[in-house]
């Protein structure tokens, strides 16, 4: 696997090696001692898959007391996917970077703890699947918009509606969130 360290401190763009012949193809997608070597010590308790439709826009969203640290892959497919840094301490606290992920190029994403994330759906159906470094906590769950105008991620025009949970569509300004972080 080729780890690709990114603009955003401790976040890193993960390239598998794809073995394919007219059989199909095999690929490893983890290996601890890879992993802890390019992306830090880190154990997964919980993995979770989910699958949306064209236009669904997921996020963004992260926890408070209890971080996740995800690492992420696109099984069906295609999705754009944001990370933004909000760990105060960080150099690149405030700051997003986008990705396309898909089954096609079958490209990982980890999104260490401290992070919030979302994903927009660009293909008619994906799966989306990831392993999280800390359990769902629903208590300490936070989110901001993803229209957020100090963070002005620059979401793709796919020439549908986005669809939105009301969750999501009520979640809070960065600005708002900072007093929190």
């Amino acid at each position: 696997m080729y780890y690709q360290p990114q603009k955003l401190k401790d976040l890193v763009l993960i390239t598998p090696e794809v073995h394919e012949d007219h059989r199909g193809f095999f690929m490893e997608t983890f290996r601890q001692d890879e992993f802890e070597k390019h992306c830090g010590k880190y154990q997964f308790v919980q993995d979770n898959h989910s699958r949306s439709q064209k236009g669904t826009l997921r996020g963004l969203h992260y926890q408070l007391k209890h971080p996740q640290g995800k690492l992420i892959r696109v099984t069906q497919g295609e999705v754009y996917d944001v990370a933004v840094d909000c760990r105060k301490n960080s150099p690149s606290f405030g700051q997003w970077q986008g990705f396309t992920l898909s089954a096609e190029n079958k490209h990982m994403l980890w999104v260490p703890p401290g992070f919030a994330h979302g994903f927009l759906v660009m293909s008619e159906i994906a799966d989306f699947v990831y392993k999280c470094t800390n359990y769902y906590d629903p208590t300490n769950e936070r989110g901001f918009r993803w229209d957020d105008p100090i963070l002005d991620i620059q979401w793709p025009d796919i020439k549908v509606d986005k669809k939105i949970s009301a969750k999501d569509e009520s979640g809070t300004n960065f600005s708002v969130l900072l007093d929190e972080l």
